[in-house]
């Protein structure tokens, strides 16, 4: 296989398997993708400016305006005045928003170790496990 047809076929398969993944978050199938990326770089970073949402998120401020309007309606998110600028506020999860991060983070560890355990040999498993730092160096790859 040369390189065009190995990337191809992996990107494939990632990208199947982040579908599949995603199927396994109930707790989550209400919010949009740019909504689950946004609590996700919430949970990673724990402050950020809305602005900085919008960017790493590539939507516009107003766009992200609303989706945190929604967020902070059901309790998942927070807004902290800075006390240095006052026109700035940075946006932070909730103990509850934390939760849900958590939760579906489980449940897809659950739904992939099952599926680890129920699809594969012993052979695979370390075979899988081995691949990992390389699939690390592309993840990472500039």
């Amino acid at each position: 296989m040369n390189t065009t047809e190995l990337s191809s076929s992996l990107r494939t398969v990632i990208s199947t398997l982040h579908k599949s993944l995603r199927k396994q978050a109930d707790s989550v199938k209400e919010y949009s993708m740019t909504e689950v990326e946004t609590i996700g770089h919430l949970f990673r970073s724990p402050t950020l400016l809305p602005t900085e949402l919008a960017a790493l998120t590539r939507v516009k401020t107003q766009s992200m305006s609303q989706i945190l309007k929604k967020m902070e309606e059901q309790g998942i998110i927070k807004r902290i005045p800075s006390k240095d600028d006052k026109r700035k506020v940075y946006i932070s999860l909730t103990p509850f928003g934390k939760k849900m991060v958590e939760k579906v983070k489980y449940d897809k560890d659950e739904w992939l170790k099952g599926a680890i355990e129920k699809s594969l040999t012993d052979k695979e498993m370390e075979l899988l496990e081995k691949v990992l730092p390389v699939m690390n160096k592309l993840v990472y790859a500039k």
